[in-house]
């Protein structure tokens, strides 16, 4: 270290004069979160805590507070809810022990009986399709007879009542439309690639009707139909890059091109709530762009886009579309929901998600272009710690500590907005980069398959060339440079710290997998019908050449060459990377005398869903960033106690 370095003060330093944003405040329950509005505006419903567990309440939109509590979890947060089509029940889906077998529960908005409408041991229930003509029935999927496929069943609402549709032997998914009638059925071919065929009268065709290859796998399918069923839209990447939106004419075959852009794939649609016409699409490249083509609601959302700074969209609507739950990101200060009467034009707030984020030093995100070795555009996201970038360039003063944060899937994608890792870390003194490396989705088909066969190889590159790119922009120190994540992104974690030793200061994985031969061998029996497309992208370990592969690429061949502090969290009940994932590194580590920090939850699965499990990872990660990188950490007073957390080993590195 030079003379000049030694005097520089460090990461902690430089923040020290900002207040210091409590982990509870950004990873405790929120006040309220996933407003909606029931179908025929009668009631609003929204997550809030009870006992210290997410759960759903209501409201009559009438007398918002007049609520009610509606559901009695007191372990796990409730993931999701919905109402039904009937808008006389509340439908949510839950899981034991984030095992990811997830049952279908009902309860009635009058009386609040609740009950379990899928009551079967280890089966995963899939909501396959839902009517505005047809309310009281829904489509759903089970794989309690054969855990790899799920088969379709017509449930009552009212009597609870499974009626049998469909068994299914084959198929990866299905499409129905507004009369709950079976219209396509969904296969992985040989190739990797889609095969789609027709269903009718409950049966499937013997041939597919539309097919893709491995290339538009990910960026090709249908996208449903209008209530008439009178168009057929599709997202179609097929002869062009980007996925477009299309809309086919029934009768005709004929289809016409509505939304494309060259920047990325068509991302989501507003569509009317009761006849399934399409009204405007969203392109999210670096950010999202609206374009609405019906002039009622693009007159709605430039009104809303005139009162609503930041990032918005649109949560709920009415069945009359009167009333719409409008959801607000103002980008540095906590998310709100608002009730937007759209005849009287009055925006009515609904609630805040964290009203302790209100006044915090949260920082801006900057959008931004990085290019990798080979040429790729890589869209990234880049916070900087407060007091290091005054005039808000994207560039500190001088450098910093940097977290390279990478997303999971890794068919997933980073976005612009609040971002709950990137504010904390952040404010403990660090840059934190996320990187779309390539493989990433929404950006073309092209961009997703230069990611094929290149787990550990291209798609680690692209994230050392954003480093380099952060080092030579003046943004990150060289040496002080973390880089974490969970599931790819443990995975990316795992890589960079085997593969490139010497890249970065040390690594937080979580739920990430480090044997490729393992992780699948050990895949959830209902992925087996889209196990092709693993192979294609990742490597076959069925063909000697791509077994290979899946050795060469898997970080856990090569523990003996970590030499930097690495942290590992795992659930104990993943259902997508096993414990025996971090099980195996770690043992191998201990087999060459590396130290490691390894923390297992018994009670979570792919991630940390309870808040007091997430709350004590995230205290033991910043305190061992602060060791290493140096930046500030809150103390830990208790929050691991408080937790099931397990140390399994390395708890003196802590």
């Amino acid at each position: 270290m030079t003379d000049a370095a030694a005097t520089l003060p460090s990461a902690a330093e430089r923040v020290e004069g900002t207040p210091l944003i409590p982990r509870e405040a950004l990873f405790g329950n929120p006040t309220r979160s996933g407003g909606q509005i029931s179908p025929d505006g009668q009631w609003l419903g929204w997550m809030a805590p009870e006992g210290g567990v997410m759960n759903v309440w209501l409201a009559p939109t009438s007398d918002p507070a007049a609520s009610r509590l509606m559901t009695h979890s007191t372990d796990r947060p409730i993931p999701t809810y919905f109402f039904a089509p009937d808008s006389q029940s509340l439908l949510y889906i839950q899981d034991k022990a984030g095992d990811e077998n997830y049952l279908l529960y009902q309860v009635n908005l009058s009386s609040g009986e609740e009950r379990c409408l899928t009551p079967f041991e280890n089966t995963r229930a899939r909501l396959m399709g839902s009517s505005h003509a047809i309310k009281d029935k829904v489509l759903v999927g089970l794989n309690n007879r054969d855990a790899r496929f799920h088969d379709i069943h017509l449930l009552d609402l009212n009597s609870g009542a499974l009626t049998l549709v469909l068994q299914n032997d084959a198929y990866a998914g299905f499409l129905a439309d507004d009369t709950l009638t079976l219209r396509w059925a969904v296969q992985q071919n040989a190739a990797g690639g889609t095969d789609m065929f027709e269903v009718i009268d409950n049966h499937v065709a013997s041939e597919p009707t539309e097919s893709t290859d491995l290339e538009d796998a990910l960026t090709t399918g249908v996208a449903g139909y209008t209530a008439d069923g009178k168009t057929l839209y599709w997202y179609d990447s097929r002869g062009r890059d980007t996925a477009a939106l299309i809309a086919q004419d029934t009768s005709t075959g004929e289809r016409k091109v509505i939304a494309t852009s060259d920047k990325a794939d068509i991302g989501g649609t507003y569509r009317h709530p009761v006849t399934g016409e399409i009204q405007g699409y969203t392109v999210n490249y670096l950010k999202t762009e609206k374009i609405i083509f019906d002039p009622e609601v693009k007159a709605s959302i430039d009104w809303l886009a005139e009162r609503l700074p930041g990032e918005f969209g649109v949560s709920g609507r009415t069945e009359d579309d009167s009333k719409w739950v409008v959801w607000n990101d103002p980008l540095t200060g906590p998310s709100v929901a608002y009730l937007y009467d759209r005849s009287a034009q009055e925006l009515t707030e609904f609630y805040v998600t964290r009203p302790e984020l209100e006044g915090a030093p949260l920082q801006p995100m900057h959008a931004l272009e990085l290019q990798s070795r080979d040429g790729l555009v890589l869209p990234s996201y880049l916070t900087l710690p407060p007091e290091s970038d005054p005039e808000e360039r994207g560039v500190p003063r001088a450098p910093v500590p940097m977290v390279l944060l990478v997303h999971g899937g890794p068919w997933a994608r980073d976005g612009f907005g609040f971002n709950r890792a990137h504010q904390w870390l952040a404010n403990r003194g660090y840059a934190v980069l996320s990187v779309n490396f390539r493989g990433s989705t929404g950006f073309g088909k092209a961009f997703v398959n230069a990611a094929n066969l290149e787990w550990g190889a291209k798609m680690h590159d692209d994230l050392i060339d954003a480093v380099d790119w952060a080092v030579d922009q003046g943004i990150a120190e060289r040496d002080k440079v973390a880089i974490m994540g969970g599931s790819y992104g443990g995975y990316a974690t795992l890589a960079g710290l085997t593969f490139t030793p010497e890249a970065f200061a040390c690594g937080v994985d979580i739920v990430g997998p480090s044997n490729l031969e393992t992780l699948l061998e050990t895949i959830p029996p209902y992925w087996e019908p889209m196990v092709k497309q693993f192979h294609e992208r990742m490597g076959n370990p069925n063909t000697p050449e791509g077994k290979a592969l899946l050795v060469e690429r898997s970080p856990l061949h090569k523990a003996d060459k970590i030499c930097r502090p690495l942290l590992i969290g795992q659930g104990a009940n993943d259902p997508r990377v096993k414990q025996s994932e971090s099980d195996q590194i770690v043992g191998a580590m201990q087999k060459h005398g590396i130290p490691v920090t390894y923390v297992v939850f018994p009670d979570e699965g792919h991630g940390f869903a309870k808040p007091t499990n997430n709350i004590a990872f995230n205290a033991i990660v910043e305190n061992f960033l602060s060791t290493i990188i140096g930046g500030r950490a809150e103390p830990i007073s208790g929050e691991v106690e408080s937790s099931t957390a397990q140390i399994v080993t390395g708890a003196e590195l802590l």
